[in-house]
Protein backbone atom coordinates (compact mmCIF):
# COMPACT_ATOMS: atom_id res chain seq x y z
CA UNK A 1 0.00 0.00 0.00
CA UNK A 2 1.57 3.29 -1.12
CA UNK A 3 0.17 7.01 0.40
CA UNK A 4 -0.17 9.10 -2.85
CA UNK A 5 0.92 12.64 -2.86
CA UNK A 6 -1.44 15.32 -4.72
CA UNK A 7 -0.03 17.96 -6.69
CA UNK A 8 -1.87 21.25 -6.59
CA UNK A 9 -3.63 22.99 -10.20
CA UNK A 10 -5.21 25.67 -11.06
CA UNK A 11 -8.30 24.50 -13.19
CA UNK A 12 -8.85 25.79 -15.99
CA UNK A 13 -12.30 25.87 -17.74
CA UNK A 14 -13.30 27.00 -21.28
CA UNK A 15 -16.64 27.81 -23.14
CA UNK A 16 -15.98 24.11 -25.15
CA UNK A 17 -19.48 23.44 -23.64
CA UNK A 18 -21.45 26.20 -24.87
CA UNK A 19 -20.99 28.05 -20.99
CA UNK A 20 -19.67 31.79 -20.31
CA UNK A 21 -16.07 31.50 -18.83
CA UNK A 22 -14.68 32.90 -15.60
CA UNK A 23 -11.01 32.49 -14.81
CA UNK A 24 -11.32 33.38 -11.34
CA UNK A 25 -13.97 30.57 -10.32
CA UNK A 26 -11.53 28.67 -8.20
CA UNK A 27 -9.70 30.90 -6.64
CA UNK A 28 -12.58 31.49 -4.62
CA UNK A 29 -11.90 28.20 -2.84
CA UNK A 30 -11.14 28.00 0.99
CA UNK A 31 -10.26 25.70 3.76
CA UNK A 32 -11.66 25.32 6.44
CA UNK A 33 -12.01 22.86 9.53
CA UNK A 34 -15.04 20.10 8.72
CA UNK A 35 -16.32 21.28 12.20
CA UNK A 36 -16.92 24.74 10.78
CA UNK A 37 -19.54 26.25 8.26
CA UNK A 38 -17.55 28.11 6.06
CA UNK A 39 -19.09 32.17 5.44
CA UNK A 40 -20.46 32.41 2.54
CA UNK A 41 -18.70 34.00 0.07
CA UNK A 42 -19.91 36.77 -2.72
CA UNK A 43 -19.11 37.27 -6.32
CA UNK A 44 -20.37 39.03 -9.01
CA UNK A 45 -22.20 35.73 -11.27
CA UNK A 46 -23.75 33.83 -9.14
CA UNK A 47 -25.97 31.05 -10.76
CA UNK A 48 -29.26 30.17 -9.91
CA UNK A 49 -30.70 26.58 -9.34
CA UNK A 50 -34.12 25.18 -8.20
CA UNK A 51 -34.21 21.40 -6.02
CA UNK A 52 -36.14 18.96 -7.09
CA UNK A 53 -36.88 16.16 -4.21
CA UNK A 54 -37.88 13.42 -6.06
CA UNK A 55 -34.72 13.50 -8.37
CA UNK A 56 -32.47 14.37 -4.76
CA UNK A 57 -30.62 16.92 -7.27
CA UNK A 58 -31.02 20.59 -8.51
CA UNK A 59 -31.91 22.05 -12.00
CA UNK A 60 -30.05 24.67 -12.97
CA UNK A 61 -32.35 27.09 -14.27
CA UNK A 62 -29.38 30.44 -14.54
CA UNK A 63 -25.98 29.97 -14.99
CA UNK A 64 -23.01 31.89 -14.95
CA UNK A 65 -19.36 31.39 -15.19
CA UNK A 66 -17.30 29.06 -16.62
CA UNK A 67 -17.79 26.41 -13.79
CA UNK A 68 -20.34 24.41 -15.58
CA UNK A 69 -18.00 23.53 -18.48
CA UNK A 70 -16.76 20.73 -15.84
CA UNK A 71 -19.91 20.75 -13.49
CA UNK A 72 -23.29 19.03 -13.97
CA UNK A 73 -24.37 16.26 -15.72
CA UNK A 74 -26.49 17.71 -18.91
CA UNK A 75 -29.53 16.53 -20.20
CA UNK A 76 -31.52 17.85 -23.53
CA UNK A 77 -29.80 21.05 -22.65
CA UNK A 78 -30.82 21.30 -19.17
CA UNK A 79 -27.91 20.95 -16.53
CA UNK A 80 -28.33 18.90 -12.80
CA UNK A 81 -26.27 19.08 -10.08
CA UNK A 82 -25.39 16.66 -7.57
CA UNK A 83 -25.92 17.66 -3.89
CA UNK A 84 -22.16 17.36 -3.55
CA UNK A 85 -21.51 20.19 -6.53
CA UNK A 86 -24.17 22.25 -4.97
CA UNK A 87 -22.60 22.22 -1.23
CA UNK A 88 -19.20 22.88 -3.25
CA UNK A 89 -20.76 25.94 -5.37
CA UNK A 90 -22.94 27.13 -2.69
CA UNK A 91 -19.60 27.39 -0.57
CA UNK A 92 -17.18 29.36 -2.88
CA UNK A 93 -20.41 31.62 -3.46
CA UNK A 94 -21.18 30.20 -7.17
CA UNK A 95 -24.53 29.63 -6.55
CA UNK A 96 -27.71 29.87 -4.94
CA UNK A 97 -30.19 26.95 -4.57
CA UNK A 98 -34.22 27.38 -4.20
CA UNK A 99 -37.01 25.14 -3.26
CA UNK A 100 -39.86 24.39 -5.06
CA UNK A 101 -41.86 27.15 -4.00
CA UNK A 102 -38.81 29.91 -4.86
CA UNK A 103 -37.73 29.66 -1.22
CA UNK A 104 -33.94 30.47 -0.68
CA UNK A 105 -32.34 27.50 0.92
CA UNK A 106 -29.44 28.49 3.03
CA UNK A 107 -25.69 27.01 3.21
CA UNK A 108 -26.69 25.36 6.32
CA UNK A 109 -29.93 23.44 5.01
CA UNK A 110 -28.05 21.66 1.99
CA UNK A 111 -25.59 20.49 4.89
CA UNK A 112 -28.16 19.19 6.50
CA UNK A 113 -29.15 17.30 3.17
CA UNK A 114 -25.53 15.71 2.49
CA UNK A 115 -25.69 14.32 6.32
CA UNK A 116 -28.92 13.28 5.54
CA UNK A 117 -27.36 10.87 2.62
CA UNK A 118 -30.09 10.34 1.04
CA UNK A 119 -29.04 11.64 -2.32
CA UNK A 120 -26.22 9.57 -2.88
CA UNK A 121 -23.39 11.28 -0.82
CA UNK A 122 -22.58 11.77 2.64
CA UNK A 123 -19.84 14.62 4.48
CA UNK A 124 -17.11 12.01 3.74
CA UNK A 125 -17.84 11.77 0.19
CA UNK A 126 -18.03 15.65 -0.11
CA UNK A 127 -15.12 15.65 2.08
CA UNK A 128 -13.30 14.21 -0.60
CA UNK A 129 -15.19 16.13 -3.25
CA UNK A 130 -14.01 19.01 -2.22
CA UNK A 131 -10.50 18.20 -1.76
CA UNK A 132 -10.28 17.02 -5.21
CA UNK A 133 -12.02 19.78 -6.95
CA UNK A 134 -9.65 22.81 -4.40
CA UNK A 135 -6.87 20.81 -6.02
CA UNK A 136 -7.98 21.55 -9.71
CA UNK A 137 -9.33 17.82 -10.42
CA UNK A 138 -12.63 17.32 -12.62
CA UNK A 139 -14.46 15.13 -10.45
CA UNK A 140 -18.07 14.03 -11.80
CA UNK A 141 -20.02 10.74 -10.13
CA UNK A 142 -18.57 7.08 -11.24
CA UNK A 143 -20.60 5.50 -14.06
CA UNK A 144 -22.99 8.43 -14.82
CA UNK A 145 -22.77 10.06 -18.50
CA UNK A 146 -21.38 13.76 -18.38
CA UNK A 147 -24.01 14.70 -21.50
CA UNK A 148 -26.47 12.52 -22.94
CA UNK A 149 -28.77 14.36 -25.79
CA UNK A 150 -31.96 12.20 -25.51
CA UNK A 151 -32.33 9.95 -22.26
CA UNK A 152 -35.42 8.92 -20.08
CA UNK A 153 -35.43 8.57 -16.42
CA UNK A 154 -33.98 4.94 -14.99
CA UNK A 155 -34.34 5.68 -11.16
CA UNK A 156 -34.59 8.00 -8.67
CA UNK A 157 -31.42 8.94 -6.61
CA UNK A 158 -33.76 9.00 -3.35
CA UNK A 159 -35.50 5.88 -3.99
CA UNK A 160 -38.93 6.87 -3.56
CA UNK A 161 -41.65 4.94 -3.60
CA UNK A 162 -43.15 4.88 -7.31
CA UNK A 163 -45.83 7.07 -6.46
CA UNK A 164 -43.95 9.72 -4.90
CA UNK A 165 -42.17 9.75 -7.92
CA UNK A 166 -44.46 10.17 -10.29
CA UNK A 167 -45.74 13.53 -8.31
CA UNK A 168 -42.26 15.32 -9.16
CA UNK A 169 -41.65 17.83 -11.92
CA UNK A 170 -42.61 15.41 -14.94
CA UNK A 171 -40.54 17.82 -17.20
CA UNK A 172 -37.39 17.33 -15.29
CA UNK A 173 -37.94 13.32 -14.53
CA UNK A 174 -38.48 13.22 -18.79
CA UNK A 175 -34.99 14.87 -19.16
CA UNK A 176 -33.09 13.74 -16.99
CA UNK A 177 -31.42 9.87 -17.30
CA UNK A 178 -29.51 8.08 -14.01
CA UNK A 179 -28.89 4.59 -14.33
CA UNK A 180 -28.92 2.62 -11.17
CA UNK A 181 -27.04 5.53 -8.69
CA UNK A 182 -27.06 3.43 -5.92
CA UNK A 183 -24.89 0.69 -7.57
CA UNK A 184 -22.63 2.91 -8.45
CA UNK A 185 -22.12 5.03 -5.07
CA UNK A 186 -23.58 3.58 -2.32
CA UNK A 187 -23.30 5.03 1.25
CA UNK A 188 -21.87 3.11 3.57
CA UNK A 189 -20.82 0.20 1.43
CA UNK A 190 -17.04 0.00 -0.49
CA UNK A 191 -18.30 1.68 -3.64
CA UNK A 192 -16.75 3.36 -6.70
CA UNK A 193 -17.65 6.90 -6.01
CA UNK A 194 -16.19 9.40 -8.24
CA UNK A 195 -14.23 9.35 -11.70
CA UNK A 196 -11.51 11.88 -11.32
CA UNK A 197 -10.27 13.88 -14.89
CA UNK A 198 -6.77 15.91 -14.60
CA UNK A 199 -7.08 19.62 -15.26
CA UNK A 200 -7.97 20.24 -18.79
CA UNK A 201 -8.98 23.74 -20.61
CA UNK A 202 -10.12 21.55 -23.59
CA UNK A 203 -12.05 19.11 -21.32
CA UNK A 204 -15.91 18.68 -23.27
CA UNK A 205 -18.94 16.88 -21.19
CA UNK A 206 -19.71 15.14 -24.77
CA UNK A 207 -16.32 13.59 -25.44
CA UNK A 208 -14.87 13.56 -21.78
CA UNK A 209 -12.43 10.67 -22.29
CA UNK A 210 -11.38 8.24 -19.45
CA UNK A 211 -10.66 9.30 -16.45
CA UNK A 212 -7.05 8.89 -14.93
CA UNK A 213 -8.22 7.22 -12.21
CA UNK A 214 -11.22 6.34 -10.69
CA UNK A 215 -12.01 7.09 -6.57
CA UNK A 216 -13.60 4.24 -4.13
CA UNK A 217 -14.23 5.82 -0.72
CA UNK A 218 -12.78 3.03 2.03
CA UNK A 219 -13.49 2.90 6.29
CA UNK A 220 -11.16 2.63 8.76
CA UNK A 221 -9.46 -0.52 7.90
CA UNK A 222 -8.34 -1.47 4.49
CA UNK A 223 -9.94 -3.52 1.91
CA UNK A 224 -8.83 -7.11 1.34
CA UNK A 225 -7.79 -8.26 -1.40
CA UNK A 226 -11.10 -10.13 -2.35
CA UNK A 227 -12.97 -6.98 -2.87
CA UNK A 228 -9.97 -4.70 -4.19
CA UNK A 229 -9.83 -7.46 -7.18
CA UNK A 230 -14.01 -6.92 -7.29
CA UNK A 231 -13.65 -3.15 -7.44
CA UNK A 232 -10.75 -3.42 -10.01
CA UNK A 233 -12.88 -6.02 -12.63
CA UNK A 234 -15.82 -3.10 -12.22
CA UNK A 235 -13.34 -0.01 -12.76
CA UNK A 236 -12.70 -0.75 -16.71
CA UNK A 237 -8.74 -1.05 -16.42
CA UNK A 238 -9.02 2.35 -15.04
CA UNK A 239 -6.72 2.97 -12.44
CA UNK A 240 -8.36 2.31 -8.68
CA UNK A 241 -7.54 4.59 -6.07
CA UNK A 242 -8.93 5.34 -2.42
CA UNK A 243 -9.47 7.68 -0.11
CA UNK A 244 -10.23 7.47 3.91
CA UNK A 245 -11.65 11.15 5.52
CA UNK A 246 -11.11 10.64 8.95
CA UNK A 247 -11.93 13.81 11.49
CA UNK A 248 -11.72 15.79 8.95
CA UNK A 249 -8.43 14.70 7.46
CA UNK A 250 -8.77 13.82 3.42
CA UNK A 251 -5.69 10.90 2.72
CA UNK A 252 -5.24 8.74 -0.29
CA UNK A 253 -3.49 5.96 -1.29
CA UNK A 254 -3.38 3.01 -3.55
CA UNK A 255 -2.01 -0.99 -3.77
CA UNK A 256 0.89 -2.63 -6.02
CA UNK A 257 1.16 -5.74 -6.94
CA UNK A 258 4.15 -7.83 -6.01
CA UNK A 259 5.30 -11.10 -6.34
CA UNK A 260 7.55 -12.11 -4.01
CA UNK A 261 10.16 -15.09 -5.07
CA UNK A 262 10.06 -18.47 -3.72
CA UNK A 263 12.46 -18.85 -1.54
CA UNK A 264 14.28 -22.43 -1.81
Amino acid sequence: MESDKWPSFSEGTSDSDGYGEDPDDDEHCCAYASSDIPKLQFRKDISRSRWLDPLGMAEVVERKGGLWTTTGIVRNGKIYCFIEEILYLAEIGALHLYGTDDTPLSLEHIYKKVAEGKSGCSLEYYEAYKHLKSLGYIVGRHGIPWSVRKSKVNCVINQDPPETAQSGDEESRNNVLISEMFNNMQIGGLRLAFDVYPPNSRFRKSAPGDPCFVLCLASEYPPSKEEIEDLESHSHGILLKFCLVEHGRVSFFSFNKVELPILP
